[in-house]
């Protein structure tokens, strides 16, 4: 049976949060859709200070940002995006359009149509996440969005010049510098100066995702998104210092980011634990990381592989790094995480920043149900049928009529009813209606 050495908080009181969270973007979102503008402009001075003649960036600002880059940070932003391109392209190639002929004349297929507009949200605030300007646009660029606007909010009274740099480089075709709610609402809702899209995707706090949450189905959404996680399942083939920074890794992403360690040693449990409270008196970004495993990290020392499978697609995270002798256990049973890191010679790091893979994914469980975002979420899987001969007409329409009258539409009946009369049924399905 697991013994937990350490646990985080109760779900009644993340539920408490969410409430607050909840009320306060309802209100916002009804402001910038009645307001627009000037909604937009009033919450961008009240939240970041930054009220500038017009959100857009225009190309000459986009150069500055490129500017004040070295060749070096350019060359790196452009070998990760390569890779995230180069992985979404193999991903494309992977869908393709279907069409057969299911019976004698009937010809059924689906094409996979890209998304003709799609805003991409790059969070900026307490860091500049560069890595989610390749993750959503390059991706969005490879599925052949027509329309691709990326924002993010001003870092320290300005835009950033490497996420700028960032979504420029990934080929956005409108740049804005605005963050949180007002960047969400603007984005989806429309205002006299940004035209709305048809899909909102990327990470961000807790406000942009229950903006994102409300938003869904005026329009689509990759996924419903809460803070980072981080789970690692171990064995005693590592130590506690590895599991210590791949933990705190992750805890830097804020406060409320669970960061879990599941084992089947209770040795690397409490060297781990003795490992966190060391990083923790040297991280720079401690005061974040403690909070976060303060109240949000938990040990898990589990009897066998076989339980650590089990609490591990319960607890459904959304990075799971497999630190054991066997990692492809996990790989091949595993049902429930966003992405999986396998071996020690990875990390959820590689995966946020460069490898290639995508690091928008579900958090809070969804992990059950969805994965992450990835070129096919820019794709609508879109069916069509077409009948080449009457004769085929006319025989679907037989059982179509049957099938109608049993369920009592009349009207749906009386469709296939017209065309077997007209393209020469067997036998006559019914006679009109009218």
């Amino acid at each position: 049976m697991a013994i937990f050495l350490k646990t985080g908080s109760s779900d009644a009181e993340k539920a408490e949060e969410n409430i607050s969270v909840k009320s306060a973007v309802e209100k916002t979102l009804f402001d910038i859709e009645k307001y627009g503008d000037a909604a937009v402009k009033e919450l961008s001075k009240k939240f970041d200070n930054w009220e500038p003649e017009t959100f857009r960036l225009s190309q000459k600002e986009i150069d500055l940002c490129l500017g004040q880059l070295t060749e070096e940070n350019i060359k790196d932003i452009k070998f990760a995006q390569t890779q995230v391109r180069n992985f979404a392209e193999i991903q494309r190639t992977a869908i393709t359009d279907i069409e057969t002929e299911t019976l004698p004349g009937v010809i059924l297929g689906h094409k996979n149509i890209p998304i003709n507009s799609v805003g991409c949200y790059v969070p900026g605030g307490k860091y500049p996440m560069v890595a989610s300007a390749h993750m959503s646009v390059v991706t969005a660029r490879v599925a052949g969005v027509k329309r691709i606007i990326a924002a993010s909010p001003p870092f320290e009274g300005q835009p950033n010049p490497a996420v700028i740099a960032a979504m420029h480089l990934a080929g956005a075709d409108e740049i804005y510098c605005l963050g949180g709610i007002q960047a969400i609402g603007a984005m989806a809702l429309g205002t006299e100066s940004i035209q709305s899209i048809d899909m909102l995707v990327g990470p961000g706090n807790a406000f942009v995702a229950e903006a994102k949450r409300q938003l869904y189905g005026r329009v689509g959404i990759d996924l419903f998104a809460g803070p980072t996680e981080t789970l690692l399942i171990a064995d005693e083939t590592v130590d506690g210092e590895m599991c210590a920074t791949d933990l705190l890794g992750q805890a830097e992403h804020g406060p409320t980011s669970p960061a879990i360690l599941l084992t089947t040693s209770e040795k690397l449990a409490k060297d781990t634990l003795k490992e966190i409270d060391r990083q923790l008196d040297i991280l720079s970004t401690a005061p974040i990381a403690r909070l976060a495993w303060q109240d949000h990290g938990q040990v898990i020392v589990c009897e066998n592989d076989a339980e650590m499978l089990k609490i591990a697609d319960e607890i459904a995270s959304e990075h799971v790094q497999i630190l054991t002798r066997s990692p492809d256990y996990f790989f091949e049973n595993m049902t429930n995480y966003g992405a999986l890191f396998l071996g020690p010679e990875t990390n959820v790091s590689y995966g946020d920043k460069v490898i290639g893979t995508n690091h928008t994914l579900p958090t809070k469980k969804a992990a059950r149900y969805t994965g992450g975002l990835w070129v096919g979420k820019f794709l609508k899987t879109c069916t069509y049928q077409r009948i080449q001969t009457p004769e085929a007409s006319a025989m679907i329409g037989e059982y179509c009529s049957r099938l109608c009258e049993i369920e009592g539409f009349a009207g749906h009946k009386e469709q296939a009813d017209l065309r077997v009369r007209r393209y020469g049924g067997s036998n006559i399905a019914g006679k009109p209606t009218n």
